[in-house]
C-alpha cells in the first residue's frame, strides 16, 4: 500500500511539473499581460495573453471571420467592471466577465461572457451576458503583437483591441444608477 501511494505521489507531482512548463512554455510565444484604466470613479481591468503577427494573415486567417475568437491567447481573456456600465450604448453589470470577440470584415461583435477560469478554447455561448456590434477601423501602423488599451472619453473611456492592421473600438461608459 505504501508502495502505491509513492507511486501515486510520484506522478502527480510529474503531471503537477509539466503543467507548470506547459504553460510557461505556451506564455513564452503569447505572454500575459494587463489593461487597466481608473478614471472618474470607474476601474476596469483586462488580463490577457499577446499572440504575435509572426508573418501571418490575421483576420480571415489565423482567427477567421465569423467565428468566435478568444480576444487574445491562452487561458480566456477576463475583463473586471467595479461599476455598472453601458457597452455600445447596452447595459452590463459590474463584475468579472469573460471576453470574446467575432470579428468580421464589416465591424465585430463582442460578447461578455459569465463564465471566467477556463483556457481559451472552452466558449460556452450559453453563459453569454452580452453581445454588442462594435466598430473596426485600420490601424496606420500595423501591431505586430496583439494589445488592448483604453482611450479615455466623458463619462468612460474607449477599450481598444488592436492587431495587425485593425483595431475595434469597444465604448464603455459610467451607468448612471
Amino acid at each position: 500500500m505504501k508502495r502505491v501511494l509513492i507511486i501515486v505521489g510520484v506522478v502527480l507531482v510529474v503531471l503537477l511539473l509539466a503543467f507548470i512548463g506547459f504553460r510557461s512554455y505556451t506564455k513564452s510565444f503569447s505572454p500575459a499581460a494587463t489593461a487597466e484604466i481608473e478614471q472618474n470613479g470607474l476601474r476596469i481591468k483586462v488580463e490577457y495573453s499577446q499572440p504575435y503577427k509572426k508573418g501571418r494573415k490575421i483576420f480571415g486567417g489565423l482567427v477567421p471571420y465569423g467565428e468566435v475568437w478568444r480576444t487574445g491567447a491562452n487561458e480566456a481573456t477576463v475583463i473586471d467592471f467595479d461599476e455598472d456600465v453601458t457597452v455600445a450604448g447596452q447595459p452590463l453589470d459590474e463584475g468579472e466577465y469573460s471576453l470574446w470577440s467575432i470579428p468580421s470584415q464589416a465591424g465585430w461583435i463582442i460578447i461578455f461572457n459569465k463564465e471566467t477560469g477556463q483556457w481559451g478554447t472552452n466558449y460556452d455561448q450559453t453563459k453569454d451576458v452580452l453581445r454588442v456590434p462594435v466598430t473596426t477601423r485600420k490601424r496606420e501602423q500595423p501591431a505586430e503583437q496583439f494589445f488592448i488599451s483604453f482611450v479615455p472619453q466623458p463619462e468612460g473611456t474607449d477599450m481598444l483591441l488592436a492587431w495587425d492592421e485593425t483595431e475595434a473600438v469597444v465604448p464603455i461608459r459610467k451607468r448612471e444608477r
